[in-house]
């Protein structure tokens, strides 16, 4: 790209960029991704630079399915901002552009369906809604088309940003969109949610978080989860991993699931 094409890329970026929360620069949209199907995504502008195009761009994607990215993810962990607005200590937006997507369709504070019939049922769908709202979002802000280009996700973000990496390379090569994608980071991912499960007890027991009597509890529920879903009771078996987190919440003294340093405080005055 030649230079002066560069600056005006540069100079467009800043007509673009609003201010929102806080005093980070940041854009936001939506893109329909498939008649009656909108996505919206948040951009956050990196302060490491006025040169938006010359640091990385990163989508974060929530697990859920149905937490939202621009809510939780943004304010809750990584965002400039903390849940009551305040600076955080680190946010990546000092290192890396950060885009903050409420996917899938239909799901977190602000994406919508016009209708149930708009909704997607399976992960290539998904990850094509995906791919749809890249080529928007590229439209919108061309600068980002050369910048290294990742998907991180947590938790049942993974078992979505995977299909979504594989497809969004499809297209690459298809020559259907221009993007320069590197990869997928996956942080918790619920890919083989059983087998994690399982793993629950003798892993609270190593550190101690438990004691063996505790362990027994948690193990004893966390088969049952197993027990259920190998019925192929989903419902009944996703009911059952949420009283195995409680059992593990009782026995293990209300220990944070993302931190197990730091136990979470009880709201009952206990």
């Amino acid at each position: 790209m030649k230079l002066s094409a560069l600056v005006i890329l540069t100079l467009l970026a800043r007509s673009q960029a609003r201010q929102g929360f806080g005093t980070e620069e940041q854009d936001w949209g939506y893109v329909t991704v498939r008649p009656g199907a909108h996505m919206f995504w948040w951009l956050y502008f990196t302060t490491a630079t006025e040169n938006y195009g010359e640091r990385p761009l990163i989508v974060w994607l929530q697990g859920g399915p149905g937490a939202s990215s621009t809510g939780y993810g943004n304010f809750a962990e990584l965002g400039p901002l903390d849940l009551d607005l305040n600076p955080r200590d680190h946010t990546w937006t000092k290192d890396v552009n950060v885009l903050f997507v409420d996917n899938p369709v239909g799901t977190g504070f602000i994406s919508y369906a016009e209708s149930t019939a708009q909704l997607t049922t399976t992960n290539r769908q998904i990850a094509e809604d995906f791919v749809e709202l890249m080529r928007g979002f590229y439209t919108e802000h061309p600068e980002f088309v050369n910048s290294p280009f990742y998907i991180l996700s947590q938790s049942y973000g993974g078992k979505m940003a995977i299909e979504m990496g594989q497809v969004l390379d499809e297209a690459i090569k298809a020559g259907t969109i221009e993007s320069n994608f590197i990869g997928v980071g996956l942080g918790d991912p619920w890919v083989d949610p059983v087998t994690l499960v399982l793993e629950w007890a003798p892993y609270l027991l190593a550190v101690g978080a438990v004691d063996q009597a505790g362990h027994d509890a948690v193990a004893a529920a966390s088969l049952r989860t197993k027990e259920l879903f190998d019925q192929g009771l989903y419902a009944q078996s996703t009911t059952q991993w949420r009283i195995t987190e409680n059992v593990i919440s009782r026995e293990a003294h209300n220990i944070d699931f993302y931190d197990i340093l730091k136990p979470i405080p009880a709201h009952n005055g206990e």
